[in-house]
């Protein structure tokens, strides 16, 4: 029988995006890789107000009291502090039914408000107030009292079972604790097979380098548009977040929809890739450029860039520009797509700088950035979504985390080549895109504001507020005619068109200000896929007729897709 803690499923596939994801994890490459004690002691900002309140004995002493007071009514029983509503830790009758757990909550919930008010208290600045303010929400929900044995779905999940689920969960904490990223399992390793149930649009690989394999997707209509489209995914994660799953794969959409798509797949590098930098990825996106030109018999061709490979699309456009070739791309799409990089190079840059630099040093020891570092380091940014439930489904409940295509292609880490490390780091910390000819790319000094491709910038709502409106920052920078985007959903980038919750928000134009933005953008009801692929038709020339095979002009099928380089660990 299973008991599945509430929200547990609603973490694996509501409440994770995968556009904050993609976004999160790459600008950890600036704030430098951290565990859980590093961000539950903040030692600094501690100290400061540790400091700061030890000025004000008063307060401190009459927030104490307080506390003391309510701690009583709680343990007399006349307290009224309750969970909110929406809490799904505490959704089970037993929390509020049961006395004695009914206390604990209201234990750890007045003691988390006065902890909440004395920091307020301290009058810190703003950067060392989110910092502790983020300490305490990690140490709070750590002790939550959901997340120990108190648990409903503990003892009932052990009485059920005779003991035999703690037995299990006992076994996956070995297990998980073994090996990094030691954090609980979101997903099965085997919960599904790449090729098969993920990344699984038929297509074939029709160039092969040592950087890139390029897969070239079968068409499922009899005609299509003249130009194809290359899809660049992040240099940080695997390439199928594009190729999802059948009914939930952008790239599917894109095909069934008369487009040609082209993809690349990135090799997952080793030791001796560590001089990679962006030039070399650079290079390898005009090789596969060249490639989709000569298969689809055309000059002409459109981008879409995800993550990472937005900041590899943008500059190399930026480069073709300069050298009088920006007329090979005729439209650009960036999904959560990061150019502007002013939240982590602005007031708190001064902070990341350390670590940023230390994680560089590690990966130029090995020569590569473990992306296993950044999975754990991007779940402690998340907990309540990414640890706690599983940690109470997992462990306590000894349960097998619930199936979530987005949460394996999360857990299907890569490593990043030190080189590009390097290059991403200088970017995030010293936001030179932002300021024309600051940065190169192929030797050309790079101003975003020459490329002038029309662009359909996309971000997901959830998450850090700082994450989409970084995104809609890159609509700014760019010198063509751009359309924002911003998914409503949790699950903005892998929402299919019929999904009954699917909404999105859009403008006609693109103020300075994202604020300004949002207060005119309109709802939609539906996913953003079905505007992007209206928006791609009439920016990819006539339609023809499909070609009749993959490849083609002395560029055969070297293998059908996904490829190998996505199966390499």
């Amino acid at each position: 029988m299973t008991n599945e803690q509430p929200g547990a499923r609603e973490a694996g596939e509501a409440r994770v995006d995968a556009a904050d994801a993609v976004a999160g994890l790459e600008m950890l490459l600036a704030e430098g890789p951290y565990g859980p004690l590093r961000r539950v002691l903040p030692l600094a900002p501690a100290v400061r107000m540790a400091g700061a309140l030890a000025g004000r004995p008063l307060t401190v002493a009459r927030r104490g009291a307080a506390l003391a007071a309510e701690l009583a009514r709680i343990g007399l029983g006349r307290s009224t502090l309750a969970p909110p509503p929406r809490d799904q830790r505490y959704a089970d009758p037993a929390w509020s039914g049961n006395p004695l757990l009914r206390r604990s909550v209201q234990a750890h919930i007045a003691a988390r408000g006065v902890a909440s008010d004395l920091i307020a208290d301290a009058e810190l600045d703003g950067t060392d107030d989110e910092s502790v303010r983020s300490a305490l929400d990690t140490l709070a929900d750590a002790l939550a009292p959901s997340n120990t044995p108190l648990n409903p779905v503990a003892w009932r999940e052990a009485l059920e079972t005779g003991g035999a689920s703690v037995v299990r969960g006992a076994r996956r904490l070995i297990t998980d604790l073994a090996t990094p990223p030691r954090l609980p399992a979101t997903v099965e390793p085997d919960a599904f097979e790449v090729g098969t149930d993920v990344a699984a649009t038929p297509g074939a690989v029709v160039l092969r380098t040592p950087v890139f394999e390029l897969i070239q997707y079968l068409p499922q209509t009899e005609e299509v548009r003249d130009l194809p489209l290359l899809v660049l995914p992040p240099m940080v994660t695997r390439y199928y977040l594009a190729d999802l799953a059948p009914g939930r794969s952008i790239v599917e959409h894109l095909v069934r929809g008369g487009q040609q798509v082209f993809l690349l797949s990135w090799r997952n590098p080793g030791t001796q890739h560590a001089t990679w930098d962006l030039d070399t990825y650079g290079r390898a996106v005009l090789e596969a450029m060249n490639a989709c030109e000569h298969v689809a018999r055309t000059d002409r061709m459109s981008m879409m860039a995800f993550g990472s490979g937005g900041t590899i699309t943008a500059m190399l456009l930026a480069h073709l520009a300069e050298i009088g070739e920006q007329e090979r791309v005729a439209s650009l799409t960036f999904v959560a797509s990061v150019l502007d990089h002013h939240e982590e190079a602005g007031t708190a840059g001064a902070t990341l700088v350390p670590k940023a630099r230390a994680a560089m040093a590690a990966s130029q020891r090995t020569g590569y950035l473990d992306g296993r570092v950044l999975a754990e380091a991007h779940a402690w940014m998340r907990p309540a979504d990414l640890v706690w439930p599983y940690w109470v489904h997992n462990y306590l409940g000894g349960q097998s985390p619930p199936a979530s295509e987005v949460l394996f292609w999360l857990a299907d880490t890569v490593r990043l080549p030190a080189g590009l490390h390097r290059d991403l780091v200088t970017i995030a910390l010293d936001n030179p895109l932002v300021t024309p000819g600051a940065s190169s790319m192929l030797g050309t000094a790079i101003d975003l504001s020459k490329v002038d491709r029309d662009a359909y910038v996309v971000a997901g709502i959830t998450g850090r507020p700082s994450t989409w409106r970084s995104c809609y920052r890159t609509a700014l920078l760019l010198g063509g005619t751009s359309r924002f985007v911003l998914g409503g959903s949790t699950a903005s980038v892998v929402c299919p068109p019929g999904e009954a919750t699917a909404t999105f928000r859009v403008a006609d134009t693109t103020p300075p200000e994202a604020e300004r933005w949002l207060v005119g953008a309109r709802a939609v009801a539906g996913s953003w896929w079905s505007d992007h692929l209206a928006w791609l038709n009439e920016r990819s020339g006539p339609l023809r007729d499909a070609p009749p095979e993959l490849g083609g002009r002395g560029m055969h099928a070297v293998a059908p897709a996904p490829g190998e380089y996505v199966l390499q660990r």
